[in-house]
């Protein structure tokens, strides 16, 4: 399981979020969490910039993310979206096998599924 970088922002920005509903079930064994430097990188970035987190909380939410999920290495660059924030995250579902992508991306969303990959939404994705 792969999740966008809004996902995982919701999920450490906003507790109580649907976002940190999904990372529960990470943290409870339900589900694997794949991600990748350039994820963690950007999910880090938005949370320093959107969120005024300070080096040390940073440093915290990548240990914890670490911690959760497998790091997982591109094994081939992709162009499928026209965000290359997007196709970092097609590239990691990729390379490590993942089923599924939980996004709110509507660009993502469209693709249905990619590569065997499923794309789903973050209420479907809660519902199962």
């Amino acid at each position: 399981m792969v999740f966008d970088t809004n996902v995982l922002v919701s999920a450490i920005a906003m507790p109580g979020s649907r976002g940190d509903e999904a990372l529960r079930r990470i943290a409870q064994g339900r589900d694997q969490l794949l991600f990748s430097r350039p994820i963690l990188g950007e999910l880090l970035e938005v949370l320093a910039r959107k969120f005024e987190r300070n080096a040390e909380e940073l440093s915290r939410v990548a240990l914890l993310i670490g911690a959760l999920g497998e790091m997982v290495g591109p094994a081939e660059r992709v162009t499928v979206l026209a965000d290359e924030p997007d196709n970092r995250i097609l590239e990691c579902a990729l390379s490590g096998g993942a089923d599924a992508v939980v996004t709110g991306d509507k660009k993502m969303l469209a693709l249905g599924t990619w590569r065997q990959v499923r794309m789903m939404s973050l209420a479907n994705f809660l519902a199962t």
